[in-house]
């Protein structure tokens, strides 16, 4: 079964699409199948994955919104070697005619029921903001993948997220958990960086990834080019950390898997 992971943080600013376009990559280039799930109606993780967001015929609204096929709305051809659904200013009015429609909350799961099992992994790469697009994903989410700066006002940020994810636990997703958190934009010569940073991994474990992604340049620029950055420039210290980090993941997932199996016997 494939697992859905929303990328989020209420803070914007910190890295998440750049995450989720670029692990989604680095994943798909390992033979993983992998879906991204734009839901921001910026529309950046479609114009990163080489899709023009003015040029789609349909889009994360069709999905909701029409409850249009799956196999109608999804784009295979990506520069990322991911299938993509896209988003643009259409996602916008999504969320005022969900606030319409019946079971609004979980339209995004539903529509995933039928299609999780033909992806590993589906990335949803949600808006800088608590609406109802940001509760479809984390309803339709196993967990979250939260990017985050290392300075102070991150770490206010974070305990916003986490108020929110425990209130959305106890109300539409008893499973939703923590996936894991990500530093980004990490700069190892700013003192303050490395304070929070020590901070991170005091309260929060291994759910702080070992994989740090750098301040660059490349992953900057990639977006502009409709790329990853591994196909933008695969030397990159950018796209290397994203590979690290397609390569935890996955050894995380197998060692998992490798505790699980042994109960299930």
């Amino acid at each position: 079964m494939g697992r859905i992971i929303a990328v989020a943080n209420q803070k914007g600013g910190v890295g998440k699409t750049t995450t989720c376009v670029n692990l989604a990559a680095s994943l798909a280039a390992t033979q993983r199948k992998v879906l991204v799930i734009d839901l921001d109606p910026q529309g950046n993780a479609t114009m990163a994955s080489g899709v023009d967001k003015y040029q789609v015929d349909a889009t994360a609204y069709d999905l909701l919104v029409e409850e249009s096929p799956f196999n109608d709305v999804v784009i295979k051809d990506t520069t990322g070697g991911y299938h993509l659904i896209a988003a643009n200013g259409d996602v916008t009015a999504a969320e005022i005619k969900l606030m319409e429609v019946f079971a609004r909350e979980v339209r995004l799961r539903s529509a995933l029921a039928t299609v999780r099992d033909d992806y590993d992994y589906i990335f949803i790469d949600c808006p800088p903001s608590l609406n109802l697009l940001t509760i479809n994903a984390m309803t339709a989410a196993d967990s979250v993948l939260v990017p985050m700066q290392c300075e102070y006002f991150a770490l206010e940020g974070l305990t916003a997220l986490m108020d929110t994810i425990s209130k959305l636990t106890a109300v539409v997703n008893s499973e939703l958990k923590i996936e894991g958190l990500l530093r980004t934009m990490f700069d190892p010569r700013n003192r303050l960086a490395n304070e929070v940073s020590q901070q991170l991994k005091k309260h929060f474990g291994d759910k702080v990834y070992r994989t740090v992604i750098p301040r660059n340049v490349r992953l900057a620029e990639a977006p502009s080019h409709g790329r990853p950055a591994m196909y933008y420039d695969k030397y990159s210290s950018g796209a290397k950390a994203y590979l690290a980090l397609a390569g935890e993941m996955i050894r995380r997932d197998e060692l998992a898997l490798q505790i699980v199996t042994p109960v299930d016997a």
